[in-house]
C-alpha cells in the first residue's frame, strides 16, 4: 500500500510538509488546487507547481482530491459537454504532470454535510458530527451558514463562498432530479471521460455520499453496495473505479464494508480510512481510527483489503482536534498522524499471519 495524507497545499494547509514527512512510512500526499472551482481548468503550471512544492519536502503528489464536477454535468444541462471538455482537459494536463488518480464525487450541491463541526467530546478533544433531525429542521441554504458558522475561517472544499453566492440558482437547475436522471449523467460522463482516462493512464475514484443517505430531497447514487456495482458496469474498466470510504459509507449500519471489499475490491481505486461511532438513529460522530473507539471493525476492514490484493494510495481519514491544535475540520496533523499508525500496525500484522 502507498501511506498518504491529505493536504491542502501552502496558503490553506496549517501543516507544513515537513511535519507530514515526520509521519513514519510516509510517501506523498493527495492534493488540490483549492483556488480552482467546479468546470475550471487546471493548468500545467498550476498542477506542477503543487508537485515541486510537494517534492522539495521529498514527498510525491500521490493523486488529487478533487476535481470537482461542475453543476451543469450533473444536472445534465445544456452547458454540460463544455465542462466535460474541460474536465478532459484537466485530466490530460493532470497526465501531462504524472499525476494517475483522481477522486471525484457526484452529488447534488452538498459534496459533504455535517452539523457540528467541532463537537466536544469526553476527554475534551473535538470531532465532526452528523444529526440527520437536525438537517430534517433546517432549509438547505441554512446549512451553508452553519458550515461558515464553525469553519474557523478555513477555506472548505465544496462549501465555497462563490457557490454560496448562487445557492438558489444551484437548488434550481436540480428541480425534478431523480436518482435515475442523476445517474444517467453520470453514465453520460463517464462514457466521455474514461476512454480518454485509459489513454492517459488517470484513474477515476468516484467518492461515496457523506452521509450514505438522501437530504433535502436531492438524490444520491453512491450509498451502498448496490449503487457502486451500478457505477462500476456504466464502463467496465479499471479506470472506473472507486475512492472506497470507510467513514461514509460506514455510517450507514445496513452496510457491510467487507463485503463491499469483497465483491468490488478489484475496482477499488483509492481508499480514505476512518473509523465513525453511531449516536442515534442517523446521528454518528467521527472518532479515533482504533476499532475500540468507534462502531466500526477496521481490522476486519484493513484484512479484506490485504486479502483483495489492494495496493494504491490509502489514507488516514478525518480526525479528532487534540491538544488544542488549531486546524481544518478533521485535518489536524495528530489525529491522523496516530491513525496512519495505527493502519500500519494493522498492514504489518495481517501480512505478517498470511
Amino acid at each position: 500500500m502507498k501511506w498518504g495524507f491529505r493536504w491542502y497545499g501552502e496558503n490553506d494547509d496549517s501543516i507544513p510538509l515537513k511535519h507530514v514527512r515526520q509521519i513514519p512510512g510516509m510517501k506523498g500526499v493527495v492534493g488540490t488546487l483549492l483556488n480552482k472551482l467546479p468546470g475550471d481548468v487546471w493548468e500545467v503550471n498550476e498542477i506542477q507547481a503543487l508537485k515541486e512544492s510537494i517534492k522539495k519536502e521529498n514527498l510525491e503528489l500521490l493523486g488529487i482530491e478533487s476535481v470537482a464536477i461542475h453543476d451543469a454535468i450533473k444536472a445534465g444541462t445544456d452547458e454540460r459537454d463544455l465542462y466535460i471538455d474541460n474536465y478532459i482537459q484537466t485530466i490530460k494536463n493532470l497526465s501531462t504532470c504524472g499525476v494517475d488518480l483522481i477522486c471525484y464525487s457526484f452529488k447534488p450541491i452538498f459534496g459533504w454535510a455535517k452539523t457540528e463541526l467541532f463537537y466536544e467530546n469526553e476527554d475534551g478533544s473535538h470531532s465532526l458530527v452528523y444529526d440527520q433531525k437536525v438537517v430534517e429542521n433546517m432549509e438547505p441554504g441554512e446549512m451553508y451558514t452553519l458550515i461558515h458558522s464553525q469553519s474557523k475561517g478555513f477555506r472548505l472544499p465544496g462549501w465555497e463562498e462563490e457557490r454560496l453566492k448562487k445557492f438558489q440558482s444551484l437548488l434550481d437547475i436540480y428541480e425534478g432530479i431523480t436518482e435515475e436522471k442523476l445517474f444517467e449523467n453520470l453514465s453520460y460522463f463517464l462514457n466521455k471521460i474514461i476512454p480518454v482516462c485509459e489513454e492517459m493512464d488517470v484513474k477515476m475514484a468516484i467518492h461515496p455520499d457523506d452521509p450514505p443517505w438522501e437530504i433535502f430531497g436531492l438524490p444520491r447514487i453512491t450509498k451502498n453496495l448496490d449503487d457502486i456495482q451500478k457505477i462500476l458496469n456504466i464502463v467496465d474498466s479499471p479506470y472506473n473505479g472507486i475512492t472506497l470510504c470507510t467513514g461514509s459509507l460506514g455510517a450507514d449500519p445496513d452496510n457491510d464494508l467487507v463485503e463491499i471489499i469483497n465483491t468490488v475490491g478489484n475496482r477499488i481505486n483509492f481508499v480514505h480510512f476512518r473509523n465513525v461511532e453511531f449516536m442515534d438513529e442517523r446521528k454518528f460522530k467521527e472518532v479515533a481510527h482504533p476499532s475500540a473507539e468507534g462502531s466500526l471493525d477496521m481490522y476486519a476492514i484493513m484484512k479484506a483489503l490485504v486479502d483483495n490484493g489492494f495496493d494504491g494510495v490509502i489514507r488516514p481519514d478525518h480526525g479528532r482536534t487534540v491538544w488544542g491544535e488549531v486546524a481544518m475540520p478533521g485535518y489536524g496533523l495528530y489525529d491522523r498522524a496516530m491513525g496512519i499508525t495505527y493502519m500500519q500496525g494493522l498492514y504489518e500484522a495481517i501480512k505478517r499471519n498470511q
